[in-house]
C-alpha cells in the first residue's frame, strides 16, 4: 500500500495554479499588442499562400476529396496546422525568450505569483494566440468560398483547444533546451511530420493501414478531424474521442512542463 506520506508528497508537486495565471497572459497580451501587424503578418501569410497556391491550382487537378472540394478540404487542414504551429512556436521560442534571455520568469517569482501560475498563464496565452492567428484565415477561406455555413464558428473554441494541447509539450521542449537551435529537433522529427501526415492535405485513408494506426496517435490527425466538418457544415463525429486526445496531451503537457519549469527556474 501507499503510505500516506509518500501520497501525500505526490500531491503536493502536482500544479496549483491561482488567480496568477490571469495575470501572466495579461501581461503577454499587452506585450503581443506591441508587435501584433508583424506577428501576424508572419503567422497568416504562409497558410494564406497554402490556400490560394494549393487550393486552387492544385484543387483544378485533384477534384474532390471525402465530398468536398479541395478548398474546403485544404482550409481545414490548414486551420488545424496553423492552431498548432501558433501554439508551438508561441511555447518554445517565446517561451525560453522571457524565461532565459529577459529573465522575465525570475522576475515575476520576486512577486507573490508562483511557478504553477507561469505555466497556466503561458498555456492559456499560447491558446489564445492560436485562435487570434486562425480566425483571420477562417474569414479569408469564407471569402473564397472554402466554409459551408455558419457552424464554422464552432472551429473557434476548437482552435483554443487545439492551443491548449500544443502549448505544454512545446513548453517542456522550452524547459530543456540549452539553446534556440535545441527547437529544431521537435520541429523537423514531430511538428513537420505531423504536418505532412496528418491529413491536412490528403485523406488519412491513404496511408498504409499501419501508418494510420500510428497517425491515429498524433493530435493533429485528431484537430483535423474535428474541424473539417465543422468547416464544410457537417455534424462532427467521434467528437469525444477527438476533445479527449487533445485535452489528454494538453494535460500531460502541462504537468510535464510544470514540473521541469519548476526544477529549471527553482534549482
Amino acid at each position: 500500500m501507499t503510505s500516506p506520506t509518500l501520497a501525500g508528497s505526490w500531491l503536493a508537486r502536482l500544479p496549483r495554479p491561482r488567480g496568477g495565471a490571469f495575470i501572466v497572459w495579461l501581461r503577454n497580451l499587452l506585450v503581443w499588442r506591441k508587435l501584433m501587424a508583424a506577428g501576424l503578418f508572419l503567422a497568416f501569410g504562409e497558410p494564406f499562400v497554402y490556400l490560394l497556391g494549393l487550393g486552387y491550382g492544385l484543387g483544378r487537378f485533384i477534384g474532390d476529396l471525402d465530398g468536398l472540394s479541395y478548398l474546403s478540404f485544404l482550409a481545414s487542414g490548414l486551420l488545424a496546422s496553423s492552431a498548432m504551429n501558433a501554439s508551438s512556436f508561441e511555447g518554445m521560442y517565446s517561451v525560453f525568450t522571457r524565461m532565459t534571455h529577459q529573465q522575465t520568469y525570475d522576475a515575476i517569482l520576486a512577486t507573490p505569483l508562483s511557478v504553477d501560475d507561469i505555466v497556466a498563464g503561458e498555456m492559456l496565452w499560447c491558446a489564445t494566440k492560436s485562435v487570434i492567428v486562425t480566425i483571420p484565415i477562417l474569414v479569408v477561406a469564407a471569402l473564397l468560398g472554402a466554409v459551408a455555413g455558419p457552424s464554422a464558428l464552432l472551429a473557434i473554441p476548437v482552435f483554443f483547444g487545439i492551443g491548449l494541447c500544443f502549448a505544454g509539450p512545446a513548453m517542456v521542449m522550452a524547459a530543456l533546451a540549452p539553446s534556440y537551435d535545441f527547437f529544431n529537433y521537435y520541429v523537423t522529427l514531430l511538428i513537420t511530420p505531423m504536418f505532412i501526415f496528418s491529413g491536412v492535405f490528403y485523406p488519412v485513408t491513404a496511408l498504409p493501414a499501419a501508418a494510420q494506426v500510428f497517425v491515429g496517435l498524433l493530435p493533429l490527425s485528431h484537430a483535423v478531424q474535428l474541424l473539417r466538418p465543422l468547416v464544410a457544415g457537417l455534424p462532427p463525429e467521434n467528437v469525444g474521442l477527438h476533445l479527449a486526445v487533445l485535452l489528454g496531451y494538453a494535460l500531460v503537457g502541462y504537468l510535464a512542463a510544470t514540473w521541469l519549469v519548476r526544477r529549471r527556474m527553482i534549482h
